[in-house]
């Protein structure tokens, strides 16, 4: 074994457990502690001279805890992500998030959010930019047939629909940075 990894060594026995302990307080199972743990050690490893490390504990815990953060920026941003998208025509797929079936207490407290944020934002907005959204996103019309019903140039409801949509994004938006800069 070389001086190195007698030293890598002796870090893990010395602070294994009690990092151990300090993850499992702020993640929810043993597994997610034991991941990023490994995390931890893998980054020391990497380390080109860890002797230069002055506060070992200090920099172990640091390192830590941006770990632990990291994990839950990711899990938060991959779920939001999967849920909003654009569809063909440039449109949010609001549909799929609003009528999702889902037991997970965490997406129920998104979609009651979502929900909120919605309605508040489709009251906001002028009522034909609200007609044709809805018409289209929640009750499967074609922006063609919405023009036809309402006599309107499907030029103009194509720019109803992307100024709704707009209004949305924004307020949407604002919901989905306040969840992401929580974590």
């Amino acid at each position: 074994m070389t001086e190195r990894q007698v030293g890598i060594a002796r870090v893990v026995k010395q602070y294994g457990s009690a990092l151990f302990g300090f993850i499992r307080g702020r993640v929810p199972t043993d597994a997610d502690a034991e991941d990023v743990l490994q995390d931890v050690w893998m980054q020391f490893s990497n380390q080109p001279e860890i002797e230069a490390i002055e506060q070992v504990s200090g920099w172990l815990y640091r390192v830590a805890r941006n770990k632990i953060t990291d994990r839950y920026r990711k899990k938060r941003t991959a779920a939001l992500e999967d849920l909003a998208y654009e569809d063909d025509e440039g449109g949010i797929g609001f549909k799929e998030i609003l009528l999702a079936v889902d037991d997970d207490p965490d997406m129920h407290m998104l979609r009651d959010l979502f929900w909120e944020e919605l309605r508040t934002g489709l009251e906001e907005m002028p009522e034909k930019q609200r007609l044709v959204f809805i018409q289209n996103e929640l009750e499967d019309k074609t922006l063609q047939t919405i023009a036809d019903e309402q006599g309107e140039n499907l030029k103009t409801i194509i720019s109803r629909k992307r100024y709704a949509v707009q209004r949305l994004r924004e307020r949407l938006g604002t919901l989905y940075n306040e969840l992401i800069g929580d974590r």
